[in-house]
């Protein structure tokens, strides 16, 4: 798996995590889009394959994918996956689960890199450079 397909398995686990995809984390994922390049035919048509696997084998796909690319790209893909859990202005319990797991427990990437790249990504889209990774837990 390569660093855009793993990114797109990756969002994809993202906006399901919760089980409420909203419309902000959408746009966001467009932006996401753009600034990597990745062709829209390309993402929905990967979108369309990964809704029809059990989220634990896109999740163990991505992690493979994700291991094999070099540490900047792990940090880029965690960077995304918090800006876009971000999108709305709060991160869901389940998002920062998944999250976490990923960029700590199972990578060992360092969280100041992830959000010095997320505030980046912010200042790319919004103009504003902002970063959050905390949660919501009330509904």
């Amino acid at each position: 798996m390569d660093y855009k397909t793993t990114l797109i398995s990756l969002y994809h686990l993202l906006i399901s995590a919760d089980n409420n995809v909203n419309e902000k984390e959408l746009a966001f994922g467009k932006e996401m889009l753009k600034i990597e390049g990745i062709p829209e035919v390309t993402f929905n048509a990967k979108i369309e394959e990964l809704k029809k696997k059990e989220n634990a084998k896109v999740y163990s796909e991505s992690l493979e994918g994700l291991k094999k690319l070099d540490a900047q790209k792990q940090i880029r893909c965690m960077a995304w996956l918090s800006a876009i859990a971000n999108a709305d202005g709060f991160m869901d319990k389940e998002e920062w689960v998944l999250i976490y797991k990923i960029y700590h427990t199972e990578l060992g990437l360092p969280l100041d890199e992830i959000m010095k790249l997320q505030k980046e990504l912010n200042m790319l889209i919004h103009g504003k450079s902002f970063t959050s990774i905390g949660i919501r837990v009330n509904k």
